[in-house]
Protein backbone atom coordinates (compact mmCIF):
# COMPACT_ATOMS: atom_id res chain seq x y z
CA UNK A 1 0.00 0.00 0.00
CA UNK A 2 1.43 3.37 -0.99
CA UNK A 3 1.12 5.71 1.96
CA UNK A 4 2.76 8.93 0.84
CA UNK A 5 3.60 11.18 -2.06
CA UNK A 6 7.30 10.53 -1.44
CA UNK A 7 6.79 6.79 -1.80
CA UNK A 8 4.64 7.02 -4.91
CA UNK A 9 7.00 9.35 -6.77
CA UNK A 10 9.78 6.77 -6.87
CA UNK A 11 7.79 3.52 -6.73
CA UNK A 12 6.17 4.23 -10.08
CA UNK A 13 9.57 3.43 -11.57
CA UNK A 14 9.56 0.07 -9.81
CA UNK A 15 6.18 -0.66 -11.38
CA UNK A 16 7.39 0.38 -14.86
CA UNK A 17 11.22 0.62 -14.88
CA UNK A 18 11.30 1.48 -18.60
CA UNK A 19 9.38 4.68 -17.82
CA UNK A 20 12.53 6.05 -16.20
CA UNK A 21 14.66 5.78 -19.32
CA UNK A 22 11.79 7.09 -21.48
CA UNK A 23 11.57 10.10 -19.18
CA UNK A 24 15.32 10.72 -19.47
CA UNK A 25 15.15 10.53 -23.25
CA UNK A 26 11.90 12.41 -23.91
CA UNK A 27 11.63 14.82 -21.00
CA UNK A 28 15.26 15.72 -20.29
CA UNK A 29 16.54 15.01 -23.83
CA UNK A 30 19.34 12.92 -22.33
CA UNK A 31 20.68 10.40 -24.87
CA UNK A 32 20.51 7.46 -22.46
CA UNK A 33 21.07 4.19 -24.37
CA UNK A 34 18.06 1.93 -24.92
CA UNK A 35 18.02 -0.77 -22.20
CA UNK A 36 17.83 -4.42 -23.16
CA UNK A 37 16.90 -5.31 -19.59
CA UNK A 38 16.14 -3.44 -16.36
CA UNK A 39 16.19 -5.06 -12.91
CA UNK A 40 15.45 -3.71 -9.44
CA UNK A 41 18.24 -3.93 -6.87
CA UNK A 42 18.42 -3.81 -3.08
CA UNK A 43 18.10 -0.17 -1.97
CA UNK A 44 19.93 -0.73 1.34
CA UNK A 45 23.34 0.96 1.34
CA UNK A 46 24.08 0.30 5.03
CA UNK A 47 27.69 -0.59 5.80
CA UNK A 48 29.10 -2.59 8.71
CA UNK A 49 29.04 0.60 10.75
CA UNK A 50 25.64 1.13 12.42
CA UNK A 51 24.58 3.92 10.03
CA UNK A 52 21.53 3.22 7.91
CA UNK A 53 21.45 4.69 4.41
CA UNK A 54 18.90 3.84 1.75
CA UNK A 55 18.13 5.15 -1.69
CA UNK A 56 14.49 5.33 -2.70
CA UNK A 57 14.63 3.15 -5.82
CA UNK A 58 17.62 1.44 -7.43
CA UNK A 59 17.49 -0.10 -10.91
CA UNK A 60 20.14 -1.78 -13.04
CA UNK A 61 19.86 -1.07 -16.77
CA UNK A 62 21.66 -3.31 -19.26
CA UNK A 63 22.37 -1.48 -22.54
CA UNK A 64 24.53 -1.95 -25.63
CA UNK A 65 26.81 0.75 -24.22
CA UNK A 66 27.23 -0.88 -20.82
CA UNK A 67 25.48 -1.41 -17.50
CA UNK A 68 24.15 1.54 -15.53
CA UNK A 69 22.71 1.93 -12.05
CA UNK A 70 19.70 4.27 -12.00
CA UNK A 71 19.47 5.84 -8.54
CA UNK A 72 16.03 7.41 -8.06
CA UNK A 73 15.45 9.87 -5.21
CA UNK A 74 12.03 11.36 -4.44
CA UNK A 75 12.54 14.83 -3.00
CA UNK A 76 9.73 16.79 -1.35
CA UNK A 77 11.71 19.86 -0.27
CA UNK A 78 15.14 21.42 -0.17
CA UNK A 79 17.46 19.42 2.09
CA UNK A 80 21.10 20.43 2.11
CA UNK A 81 22.05 17.17 3.83
CA UNK A 82 21.74 15.60 0.39
CA UNK A 83 24.97 17.37 -0.58
CA UNK A 84 26.66 14.70 1.48
CA UNK A 85 24.39 11.69 1.07
CA UNK A 86 23.95 11.77 -2.73
CA UNK A 87 27.69 11.70 -3.53
CA UNK A 88 28.06 8.95 -0.92
CA UNK A 89 25.32 6.87 -2.58
CA UNK A 90 26.97 7.12 -5.99
CA UNK A 91 30.49 6.35 -4.73
CA UNK A 92 29.31 3.41 -2.63
CA UNK A 93 27.25 1.94 -5.47
CA UNK A 94 30.13 2.22 -7.93
CA UNK A 95 32.46 0.51 -5.48
CA UNK A 96 29.92 -2.26 -4.82
CA UNK A 97 28.68 -2.97 -8.35
CA UNK A 98 31.44 -1.47 -10.55
CA UNK A 99 28.73 0.05 -12.76
CA UNK A 100 28.24 3.70 -13.67
CA UNK A 101 25.62 5.22 -11.32
CA UNK A 102 23.17 7.87 -12.60
CA UNK A 103 21.30 10.02 -10.06
CA UNK A 104 17.71 10.96 -10.97
CA UNK A 105 15.71 13.21 -8.64
CA UNK A 106 11.93 13.51 -8.99
CA UNK A 107 9.88 16.22 -7.29
CA UNK A 108 6.52 17.98 -7.42
CA UNK A 109 8.06 21.34 -6.52
CA UNK A 110 9.64 23.75 -9.02
CA UNK A 111 11.75 25.34 -6.28
CA UNK A 112 13.02 21.95 -5.15
CA UNK A 113 13.75 20.97 -8.75
CA UNK A 114 15.91 24.07 -9.27
CA UNK A 115 17.79 23.36 -6.04
CA UNK A 116 18.31 19.68 -6.86
CA UNK A 117 19.61 20.45 -10.36
CA UNK A 118 22.54 22.49 -9.02
CA UNK A 119 25.81 20.53 -9.32
CA UNK A 120 27.37 19.37 -6.06
CA UNK A 121 31.09 20.15 -6.17
CA UNK A 122 33.78 19.11 -3.70
CA UNK A 123 37.25 20.61 -3.80
CA UNK A 124 38.63 24.11 -4.20
CA UNK A 125 37.81 26.82 -6.72
CA UNK A 126 38.91 25.83 -10.19
CA UNK A 127 39.65 22.23 -9.28
CA UNK A 128 36.76 19.95 -8.37
CA UNK A 129 37.77 16.69 -6.73
CA UNK A 130 34.23 15.39 -7.21
CA UNK A 131 31.21 16.72 -9.10
CA UNK A 132 27.68 15.28 -8.87
CA UNK A 133 25.13 16.45 -11.46
CA UNK A 134 21.64 15.10 -10.74
CA UNK A 135 19.09 14.69 -13.51
CA UNK A 136 15.82 16.21 -12.28
CA UNK A 137 12.23 15.41 -13.27
CA UNK A 138 9.71 17.97 -12.02
CA UNK A 139 6.73 20.15 -12.93
CA UNK A 140 8.84 22.35 -15.22
CA UNK A 141 9.87 19.56 -17.59
CA UNK A 142 7.51 16.58 -17.17
CA UNK A 143 4.93 16.97 -19.95
CA UNK A 144 1.34 17.92 -19.18
CA UNK A 145 -0.72 15.08 -20.65
CA UNK A 146 -4.28 16.37 -20.80
CA UNK A 147 -5.33 14.57 -23.98
CA UNK A 148 -7.03 11.18 -23.73
CA UNK A 149 -5.35 9.66 -26.78
CA UNK A 150 -1.94 10.87 -25.70
CA UNK A 151 -2.54 9.34 -22.27
CA UNK A 152 -3.51 6.02 -23.83
CA UNK A 153 -0.27 5.90 -25.87
CA UNK A 154 1.87 5.95 -22.70
CA UNK A 155 -0.19 5.36 -19.56
CA UNK A 156 2.77 5.30 -17.12
CA UNK A 157 3.98 8.67 -18.44
CA UNK A 158 0.43 10.01 -18.07
CA UNK A 159 0.49 8.76 -14.46
CA UNK A 160 3.77 10.60 -13.87
CA UNK A 161 2.18 13.71 -15.38
CA UNK A 162 -0.76 13.50 -12.97
CA UNK A 163 1.55 12.90 -10.01
CA UNK A 164 3.74 15.88 -10.93
CA UNK A 165 1.08 18.39 -12.05
CA UNK A 166 -1.73 17.39 -9.69
CA UNK A 167 -1.79 20.79 -7.99
CA UNK A 168 -1.62 22.86 -11.21
CA UNK A 169 -4.34 24.63 -13.21
CA UNK A 170 -4.66 21.74 -15.68
CA UNK A 171 -5.14 19.09 -13.01
CA UNK A 172 -8.78 18.42 -13.95
CA UNK A 173 -8.01 17.77 -17.63
CA UNK A 174 -4.99 15.62 -16.73
CA UNK A 175 -6.97 13.46 -14.32
CA UNK A 176 -9.91 13.04 -16.69
CA UNK A 177 -7.61 11.94 -19.52
CA UNK A 178 -5.79 9.51 -17.27
CA UNK A 179 -9.04 8.07 -15.92
CA UNK A 180 -10.10 7.22 -19.48
CA UNK A 181 -6.69 5.80 -20.34
CA UNK A 182 -6.71 3.47 -17.33
CA UNK A 183 -9.67 1.63 -18.85
CA UNK A 184 -7.36 0.44 -21.64
CA UNK A 185 -4.86 -1.44 -19.45
CA UNK A 186 -5.18 -4.45 -17.17
CA UNK A 187 -7.01 -3.80 -13.85
CA UNK A 188 -4.09 -4.92 -11.67
CA UNK A 189 -1.72 -2.34 -13.15
CA UNK A 190 -4.45 0.28 -13.14
CA UNK A 191 -5.08 -0.31 -9.44
CA UNK A 192 -1.43 0.31 -8.59
CA UNK A 193 -1.30 3.46 -10.71
CA UNK A 194 -4.42 4.78 -8.96
CA UNK A 195 -2.65 4.45 -5.61
CA UNK A 196 0.34 6.39 -6.88
CA UNK A 197 -1.80 9.28 -8.15
CA UNK A 198 -4.00 9.32 -5.05
CA UNK A 199 -0.95 9.54 -2.78
CA UNK A 200 0.53 12.47 -4.71
CA UNK A 201 -2.54 14.70 -4.96
CA UNK A 202 -2.07 17.33 -2.26
CA UNK A 203 -4.93 19.56 -3.42
CA UNK A 204 -8.14 18.37 -1.64
CA UNK A 205 -10.34 19.24 -4.63
CA UNK A 206 -8.09 17.37 -7.05
CA UNK A 207 -7.95 14.35 -4.73
CA UNK A 208 -11.75 14.29 -4.39
CA UNK A 209 -12.17 14.63 -8.14
CA UNK A 210 -9.80 11.72 -8.69
CA UNK A 211 -11.69 9.51 -6.26
CA UNK A 212 -15.00 10.44 -7.88
CA UNK A 213 -13.59 9.54 -11.30
CA UNK A 214 -12.35 6.20 -10.00
CA UNK A 215 -15.63 5.42 -8.28
CA UNK A 216 -17.35 5.89 -11.63
CA UNK A 217 -15.27 3.03 -13.07
CA UNK A 218 -17.25 0.36 -11.24
CA UNK A 219 -15.32 -2.69 -12.42
CA UNK A 220 -12.08 -1.06 -11.34
CA UNK A 221 -13.05 -0.15 -7.80
CA UNK A 222 -13.86 -3.78 -7.08
CA UNK A 223 -10.16 -4.56 -7.23
CA UNK A 224 -8.81 -5.12 -3.67
CA UNK A 225 -5.90 -2.69 -4.11
CA UNK A 226 -8.25 0.05 -5.19
CA UNK A 227 -10.49 -0.74 -2.24
CA UNK A 228 -7.51 -0.06 0.02
CA UNK A 229 -7.15 3.39 -1.53
CA UNK A 230 -10.83 4.09 -0.92
CA UNK A 231 -10.50 2.89 2.70
CA UNK A 232 -7.52 5.21 3.13
CA UNK A 233 -9.65 8.08 1.88
CA UNK A 234 -12.37 7.34 4.43
CA UNK A 235 -9.79 7.28 7.21
CA UNK A 236 -8.36 10.62 6.12
CA UNK A 237 -11.85 12.13 5.94
CA UNK A 238 -12.57 11.05 9.54
CA UNK A 239 -9.24 12.39 10.75
CA UNK A 240 -9.89 15.76 9.17
CA UNK A 241 -13.50 15.83 10.40
CA UNK A 242 -12.48 15.16 14.02
CA UNK A 243 -9.94 17.98 14.08
CA UNK A 244 -12.19 20.34 12.11
CA UNK A 245 -15.05 19.93 14.59
CA UNK A 246 -12.77 20.91 17.47
CA UNK A 247 -11.46 23.91 15.56
CA UNK A 248 -14.96 25.04 14.58
CA UNK A 249 -15.94 24.94 18.25
CA UNK A 250 -12.93 27.07 19.18
CA UNK A 251 -11.24 24.33 21.20
CA UNK A 252 -7.40 24.44 21.03
CA UNK A 253 -5.86 21.34 19.49
CA UNK A 254 -2.38 20.56 20.91
CA UNK A 255 0.19 19.04 18.56
CA UNK A 256 0.11 15.77 20.53
CA UNK A 257 -3.64 15.42 19.95
CA UNK A 258 -3.34 16.30 16.27
CA UNK A 259 -0.53 13.78 15.78
CA UNK A 260 -2.46 11.02 17.55
CA UNK A 261 -5.57 11.62 15.44
CA UNK A 262 -3.60 11.73 12.19
CA UNK A 263 -1.70 8.56 13.12
CA UNK A 264 -4.86 6.54 13.76
CA UNK A 265 -6.09 4.31 10.91
CA UNK A 266 -8.89 2.57 12.82
CA UNK A 267 -12.09 3.83 11.19
CA UNK A 268 -14.34 2.85 14.13
CA UNK A 269 -12.10 4.60 16.65
CA UNK A 270 -11.96 7.72 14.49
CA UNK A 271 -15.75 7.70 14.26
CA UNK A 272 -15.92 7.59 18.08
CA UNK A 273 -13.48 10.48 18.37
CA UNK A 274 -15.47 12.53 15.87
CA UNK A 275 -18.62 12.03 17.95
CA UNK A 276 -16.79 13.01 21.14
CA UNK A 277 -15.44 16.13 19.42
CA UNK A 278 -18.99 17.50 19.20
CA UNK A 279 -19.31 17.70 23.03
CA UNK A 280 -15.72 17.71 24.33
CA UNK A 281 -14.66 20.67 26.48
CA UNK A 282 -10.99 19.84 25.96
CA UNK A 283 -9.26 18.18 23.01
CA UNK A 284 -7.81 15.43 25.21
CA UNK A 285 -11.36 14.27 26.06
CA UNK A 286 -11.36 12.53 22.66
CA UNK A 287 -9.31 9.79 24.27
CA UNK A 288 -11.28 9.41 27.51
CA UNK A 289 -11.04 5.86 28.84
CA UNK A 290 -8.39 4.77 26.33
Amino acid sequence: MVGSSHEALHRIFQKDPALLTRALQRVLDVPFPEPREIAALNVDLTEIEPVERRVDTLLRAETDQGTYLLVVESQGKVDDRKRGSWPYYLSYLYEKYRCEPVLIVITQSSATAKWAARPIRFGFRGWDSLTVRPLVLGPDNVPVIADERQAERDVPLAVLSAMTHGRGPQAAAILESLASALRTIDPDSAAVFVQFVDSCLADPQAKQMWRDLMTAIQYFWRHPLAEQVREEGRVQDRQEMTLRILEWRGIPVPDAVRERVNACTDLDRLETWAQRAVHAADATELFTGE
